[in-house]
């Protein structure tokens, strides 16, 4: 793959990038929150639209805090008793590296109800004034998460095999991307083609020592994960993907897993959106991923090579990532994707039967 593939868009919010802000997993991550408005700056034609809408007046809303964006998110306390979500964007300073997605969510809310019911919050309407979109939904409740225990990992992954059963093999809307999932393949097989990649990627551990264990692990096993990547290129197994689900896009509701923020829904192997959740879930300190595995296999049973090939894609994607030059105004994403790099890249390393990457363990902050 040419090199230039690995300097294509960064999207806003995309697939476990960055943790949800004020946690701290078991490698530590700075805390940092976006700078994102109060009620108060909300231009008041949009507020009072909201009060129209929804038939009620709005007597809290307390921002909502997750991701990485700015985006406006509260939640809003009703004087009939009710609570809602208000999702919003509007217009940018002009070299904000930051890329709304709130048509592409909107689309998915209004068309895809019956698919996402009763997973994804209600839909209560949009507006768009001033140069502000926003979206209405419901305020979900449940647990929120981390910390992870075995329970509620157990409950949370079942639910989510549930998710992609419902829609399994069945025909899906033709303007739902297929392609989104082969974003994540080819990585490897550049790190392999490319001495500079390489290097870029050796320079972010700590140590000399680590540089040359690293740069030796990678020419002897950079292959090996290439190849491995050719099973979800030919996947063929598709369902609805939410393709975003992280701790702080989610709640658990006992059994069910309630999932927001839907930008980047597609249709793609199942494989791929459990092995991007997993892979999270022991990042934040929950169970082995194979234990998972085992879990969601439970309800819908996983083809063994287009989950290697997930997480081997996810991991070369994360080197990749978290090796670039960091971006402005966005200061936790490097270092966030560097840790996911450490806990894809393992399981990768223990699927495919190599020696552990323990050069990883050095990865700077």
């Amino acid at each position: 793959m040419p090199t230039s593939r690995l300097s294509t868009r960064v999207k806003a919010s995309n697939l476990h990038l960055l943790p949800p802000a004020g946690w701290r997993y078991k490698y530590a991550v700075p805390v940092i929150r976006e700078d994102k408005p109060i009620w108060s700056q909300v231009p008041r034609a949009v507020r009072e639209r909201v009060v129209e809408m929804l038939g009620a007046r709005v007597i809290g809303a307390r921002r909502a805090f997750g991701g990485y964006g700015p985006s406006a998110t509260f939640v809003m306390s009703l004087d009939d008793g009710r609570r809602a979500f208000f999702k919003g964007i509007y217009p940018l300073p002009e070299g904000s590296a930051v890329r709304w997605r709130l048509d592409e969510e909107e689309r998915v809310y209004q068309e895809l109800a019956d698919l996402i019911d009763p997973w994804a919050p209600a839909y209560y309407g949009s507006l768009r004034i001033d140069g502000w979109h926003a979206l209405l939904i419901e305020a979900l409740g449940g647990a929120r998460v981390p910390p992870w225990t075995a329970s509620r990992a157990r409950r949370a992954i079942r639910s989510y095999a549930d998710f992609h059963a419902h829609t399994l093999d069945t025909p899906l809307p033709d303007w739902l991307p297929r392609d989104h999932h082969l974003e994540f393949t080819g990585y490897w097989a550049a790190f392999t083609s490319d001495d500079q990649l390489r290097d870029r990627l050796a320079a972010v551990r700590r140590t000399p020592e680590a540089k040359l264990h690293a740069a030796d692990w990678m020419a002897t096993h950079g292959p090996t994960l290439a190849a491995a990547e050719a099973p979800l290129v030919s996947a063929r197994r598709f369902a609805l993907l939410h393709f975003d689900t992280r701790s702080d896009n989610i709640r658990l509701d006992g059994s069910l897993l309630r999932i927001f923020d839907w930008p980047f829904a597609c249709a793609g192997p199942a494989e791929f959106d459990f092995a991007a959740f997993a892979q999270s879930i022991n990042l934040e300190g929950g169970p082995d991923p194979e234990q998972l595995t085992a879990w969601y296999s439970e309800v819908l049973p996983l083809e063994d090579d287009v989950l290697t090939a997930s997480v081997v894609g996810l991991s070369g994607f994360f080197a990749d990532r978290g090796s670039s030059p960091d971006l402005p105004g966005l200061p936790r994403l490097r270092a966030f994707q560097r840790k996911q790099l450490k806990s894809s890249l393992t399981w990768a390393a223990h699927r495919l039967r190599l020696p552990p990457p323990t050069w990883l363990d050095t990865l700077a902050d």
